[in-house]
């Protein structure tokens, strides 16, 4: 190669994870570590005309709060950037490069946007700015379709800095970089330096880098990487790894122990909040050549096992893996559950003469069952008290088990349990097993409630009972230790997640009583 630059997008693409809300502290911390590793250019963020923000945020309302709010000092001989996303902001509303103000602009555009971005990429340059050409997904253009966009690029582009090879979803192998490098390479005009931007879904990020530092080219590189590959999903190469390599083996002068200081008082304490990295899901969106939104929807729903994950993502039609459609997502999740259908009327009949005008007791997973055993069962043990386990791994002795899970479907069945089941779970079962009719007895706004809370309070009203007693409803914490007694129903949630679940049973709860039904909470609830 002819030279070899390093871009760090920690604090554009490490914004994905946080919602861009690092604080102006963090910032500036992140900021100075950067810029004493000596990388070559510096990432600042998005610009956003409808989403950004003046300050305290990496996502920016316009190009001039950069300067004006985070950007006071440059270091000379680093390279300053932004990135904007093909049609979320007016370039004609850019300003003209100033001295002070940021060097670069590079524009990620989805391929049905490939032609019309050339204008922008012109008017961008003509204010003064290094522009950067990045096609999202390179991977899903055909050759023909990236031999065209670089012969566009050639013609009319070819002022810009740089073309990359994007690999949006992590999904590229040994084999596909060396097709699009050759590709891309082989065509596009000598004087253009060649980017490298990937995800890490399949761990490949780190691979394919060296790949491209290997690949015989007299063209200058460009290689993205983040602060301990803080990015969306699986993350990103990690910076503090490629400038090491870079180190040992091509010449590099990179200091590292600022990145690794960074990493100790700032990156590390965002990652206990904000959780990036190699996970299942990942590998799943990956392998279903979607984006790692659809997973991570799917899974956070903590309803369904790891293999169905991946059978719904496998469900995406092929012009939804682009961009996440979050109403999409939710409709595919109900169909793929409403598909299992039953006739549950001879079901619900026979749950109606058992809970009719009686008093119930739902016993959740919380971990406050523990400390209030005894109080439960006290209740739990009244002759007059109908007990229901909600997906309940322990035997609390309950008359029925209520559960959406197949694990504790199945241990339930194999202990000979009287079982209450939806038909996402299980279509039938021996006398014992009561199931649901999934579409039923879900909760559906703009999102689709389908726990087994959700579950048992709607076949309790419709049961009509007389009074419902509450255990182990604690409520979410984004502690994980907290929210479940049994250690191996733990699953992370965000503090969003925890607040907006705490939100909607607590007024599931109202709701029940504002029919008339009594309810009665045994154990310390976030929901009362």
């Amino acid at each position: 190669m002819n030279s070899l630059k390093v871009l760090d997008a920690t604090l554009r693409d490490g914004g994905c994870v946080n919602n861009f809300n690092f604080g102006q502290v963090y910032m500036d911390k992140i900021l100075a570590a950067q810029e004493a590793s000596g990388v070559d250019v510096i990432e600042l963020g998005y610009i956003d005309e409808k989403m950004g923000s003046e300050k305290g945020r990496t996502q920016y309302i316009n190009d001039q709060v950069i300067s004006e709010y985070f950007l006071k000092n440059k270091k000379s001989g680093t390279t300053y950037v932004a990135m904007m996303d093909y049609g979320k902001f007016n370039v004609d509303n850019l300003h003209q490069k100033t001295e002070n103000g940021i060097d670069g602009i590079r524009l990620a555009f989805h391929k049905k946007d490939r032609f019309n971005m050339i204008e922008l990429g012109r008017k961008i340059i003509e204010k003064g700015y290094k522009f950067y050409i990045q096609p999202m997904i390179t991977l899903r253009y055909s050759d023909l379709e990236l031999l065209e966009l670089i012969d566009l690029v050639n013609k009319q582009l070819p002022d810009a800095s740089g073309f990359y090879i994007v690999d949006s979803f992590g999904e590229m192998r040994p084999n596909d970089m060396n097709r699009i490098l050759n590709l891309v390479d082989h065509n596009l005009i000598a004087s253009m330096t060649l980017g490298f931007h990937s995800h890490n879904n399949l761990q490949m990020s780190y691979s394919n880098a060296c790949a491209l530092l290997q690949f015989p080219t007299n063209r200058d590189i460009m290689l993205d990487a983040s602060i301990m590959g803080m990015g969306k999903g699986a993350g990103n190469l990690n910076t503090e790894l490629l400038l090491e390599h870079i180190n040992l083996y091509y010449g590099g002068h990179y200091n590292i122990s600022p990145l690794l200081e960074v990493i100790d008082k700032v990156i590390n304490q965002l990652h206990s909040e904000f959780y990036w990295g190699y996970a299942p899901e990942y590998y799943l969106s990956s392998a279903n050549h979607c984006t790692p939104s659809y997973a991570s929807h799917f899974y956070n729903k903590h309803m369904l096992p790891i293999d169905q994950v991946g059978e719904l993502l496998s469900l995406i039609a092929e012009e939804k893996k682009i961009s996440f459609d979050k109403n999409y997502a939710e409709e595919l999740y109900r169909q793929y559950n409403e598909s299992k259908v039953v006739d549950d009327s001879l079901a619900v009949d026979e749950l109606k003469k058992f809970f009719f005008d009686k008093e119930v007791m739902l016993i959740a997973p919380g971990k406050s069952i523990n400390e209030y055993s005894d109080k439960i069962n006290e209740i739990k043990d009244q002759s007059d008290i109908i007990s229901i386990g909600l997906n309940l791994t322990t035997d609390f002795g309950t008359d029925f088990v209520l559960t959406t899970r197949n694990d504790v479907y199945e241990q339930s069945v194999s202990e000979g349990k009287n079982i209450i089941v939806t038909s996402a779970v299980s279509k039938g079962g021996r006398g014992n097993v009561k199931v649901l009719n999934y579409k039923n007895w879900i909760t559906v706004d703009n999102r689709t409630h389908d726990s087994s809370l959700v579950i048992a309070i709607n076949l309790l009203l419709a049961c009509k009972v007389k009074k419902i007693y509450l255990a182990g409803l604690d409520g979410f914490s984004v502690n994980i230790n907290s929210n479940y007694y049994d250690p191996n129903m733990r699953r992370p949630v965000s503090e969003e997640q925890a607040t907006r679940r705490n939100i909607y049973y607590k007024k599931l709860i109202a709701g029940v009583k504002n029919q008339g039904v009594e309810v009665v909470f045994i154990t310390p609830s976030l929901y009362e």
